[in-house]
């Protein structure tokens, strides 16, 4: 057999780009403090950064439109006395932020109206904040706006605890005490549960209106410091931290039953900065960031697996790193996501996260609705104890210049995570999760630049007809395929459709996927299993009209025109990389004298692969 298996991805050639110097936000001084924190946050109108500042602590705001270089005097966020150790902006006010200090406090600034770097004036008037928030007794090292609720500011110190805010009331409602400094702290989507790394290496979860853990246990083992993210709707949390031999390794975690990491623990590689974790919900990717390191390597999570995709190299290491919410990227050019990462504490670069397509339309399929401006609830709904998910917004109305439409959230994280347990204990045949520890193939660097050069390889010569018309053949087995499915009984897909107007319950669609040619049990009976069976072969008198043929039919149609957009996708990806690799590698041999048996070597390949492309084009 040609060629390897490769994992069906959307986002298998997502590539990162970085941006040019005089398009960086550069002459910026940022801090060199040594506390452990990004340095830098950002939403789609402002970027903030931490400011190695004399006298006093101080945070400067960039419109994130004006790129290029800094005023060497600029206007500051000034009014700590000691040095500011963390910002976070507000996701419901891309105006309101929060910072947190060496002094011990935590202040709330609002950005003036029509704010700008480049005035007109001699010497800039700095910005005063708006709140002080006292009631910490060491320094205050991080703070982060709850993801749901309006208004509502955790921030932990070195006093060991945890203080929940009442921005509004400007008072401190709740308090979650640590048995040693907070490392880092990450919010659940619907903003009731918060996840907390420690120094004495403990991974919490806490409930918080409860004031008490709900989840305690030992997490990675090793003396430096840890990282934790709650993955979005996903109901998971993924860890980064060290393991005894200072190994660099990546978690995950079940929050209602973290007794271990699912799978153990991944070990990442030997470098001794810390990984700074990142969740994309919408693309459904964990992006770890080395601080110290200028990579950004980034996973797919499917399956409780982190499946690896790709890695951004570049020889700037970064201090600190901040990622856009997903409404602020380019829709038009295929951007799923952008950072910002600071380099030698001079300039800040934005880094594009593209999906290689050619396409002129939204991309429905990889811009699925994303969290809006609108909280799930207000501050006082929220300590008086109501959960909402924040409504969300659908992308394809940015992507035409309109106001951003709102969509329900489908938000159900309780509901799999309390339905997983009695599916695995009731089928035997799903004893397929033993084998957990399935990540622990994924470790370790990924393929070589030889072996993705013949996988690229034997990729584009799947593509080029070569044997007659084999793909076609493989179209027309699979259309004929689906048409037998049609005439034996419901297919799977069909089956939400007729099953409103009939009551079952709700593990009735996962155990119908498996009889799906049962045509007996036709009369309903108490039983589960004939409930099962009745739910299953239900749809089959509803496809006897003329207007349930025409609908399969159309169904079919429309299923032949996805799979053929799949495969014409997939060889414009192939293409685009054949062309990328041969494009560099011109570039590498140009310029030298004299060849050796190696460059003839890369000459040949050269011309296979421009072979290839002429194969796949045709």
């Amino acid at each position: 057999m040609a060629g390897r298996f490769v994992r069906a991805s959307k986002y298998r050639h997502v590539f990162g780009k970085g941006t040019k110097k005089e398009q960086c936000y550069d002459n910026l001084r940022i801090s060199k403090n040594a506390w452990d924190t990004n340095l830098i946050k950002a939403n789609p109108e402002y970027v903030s950064v931490n400011w190695e500042a004399s006298g006093g602590g101080a945070f400067a705001v960039i419109p994130i439109n004006e790129r290029g270089r800094a005023p060497d005097q600029l206007p500051l966020f000034r009014g700590h006395t000691a040095a500011v150790l963390d910002t976070d902006w507000s996701p419901f006010n891309d105006s309101l932020i929060s910072s947190a200090s060496d002094d011990g406090k935590v202040f709330i600034w609002k950005v003036p109206e029509g704010f700008a770097l480049h005035t007109d004036a001699e010497e800039p008037a700095d910005v005063a904040p708006v709140a002080k928030l006292s009631g910490h007794m060491r320094k205050v090292g991080h703070v982060l706006f709850n993801t749901a609720a309006e208004n509502v500011l955790a921030s932990s110190s070195g006093d060991y605890t945890v203080k929940l805010w009442d921005v509004e009331a400007g008072a401190a409602k709740l308090t979650l005490k640590h048995n040693d400094i907070v490392q880092s702290l990450s919010w659940s989507p619907d903003g009731s549960l918060l996840v907390t790394t420690s120094r004495d290496k403990k991974l919490r979860v806490w409930d918080v209106r409860q004031e008490k853990p709900a989840q305690e246990v030992p997490g990675h083992p090793g003396a430096k410091n840890s990282r934790a993210v709650w993955m979005g709707e996903t109901d998971r949390i993924a860890t980064t931290g060290f393991s005894r031999m200072s190994d660099r390794q990546l978690g995950l975690w079940d929050p209602r039953n973290p007794k271990e990491p699912i799978g153990g623990f991944q070990i990442l590689d030997s470098i001794s900065g810390v990984c700074m974790p990142f969740w994309d919900d919408g693309t459904q990717c964990l992006y770890l960031a080395g601080k110290g390191d200028g990579n950004i390597r980034y996973y797919e999570y499917e399956n409780d697996k982190f499946e690896y995709l790709s890695e951004y190299k570049s020889p700037d290491p970064q201090r600190g790193i901040a990622f856009l919410p997903k409404r602020g990227i380019n829709l038009h050019e295929n951007e799923v996501l952008r950072c910002f990462k600071t380099v030698n504490d001079s300039y800040i670069e934005p880094i594009s996260f593209i999906v290689p397509r050619r396409s002129e339309m939204f991309q429905s399929d990889i811009y699925p609705p994303t969290t809006g401006l609108k909280p799930g609830t207000t501050a006082s709904e929220w300590f008086g104890g109501k959960t909402a998910v924040p409504p969300k917004i659908s992308l394809e109305s940015v992507y035409d210049g309109e106001a951003p439409k709102e969509v329900a959230s489908d938000y159900k994280a309780p509901q799999p995570a309390a339905a997983q347990p009695s599916p695995v204990k009731a089928e035997p045949p799903k004893a397929a999760p033993e084998p957990a520890p399935a990540p622990i193939a994924s470790r370790g660097p990924p393929p070589s630049m030889k072996d993705n050069k013949d996988s690229l390889a034997a990729g584009a010569s799947k593509f080029a007809d070569k044997d007659g018309d084999s793909d076609n053949e493989k179209r027309h087995a699979y259309t004929a395929a689906r048409q037998e499915e049609k005439t034996k009984g419901p297919v799977i897909s069909k089956e939400p459709e007729p099953a409103k107007p009939i009551p079952a319950p709700t593990a009735a669609p996962t155990q119908a996927a498996k009889p799906t040619p049962a045509p007996a049990a036709a009369e309903p009976t108490p039983t589960p299993s004939a409930a099962t069976h009745a739910t299953s072969s239900a749809p089959a008198p509803a496809s006897s009209g003329p207007a349930a043929v025409l609908r399969d039919t159309l169904g079919d149609i429309k299923s032949q025109l996805e799979h053929q957009n799949k495969v014409m996708s997939d060889q414009s990806d192939q293409i685009a990389l054949l062309l990328r690799e041969v494009g560099s590698l011109k570039t590498k041999l140009s310029g030298t004298s004299q060849q050796g048996p190696s460059d003839r070597e890369k000459d040949e390949r050269i011309r296979q692969l421009e072979l290839e492309l002429e194969e796949a084009r045709s």
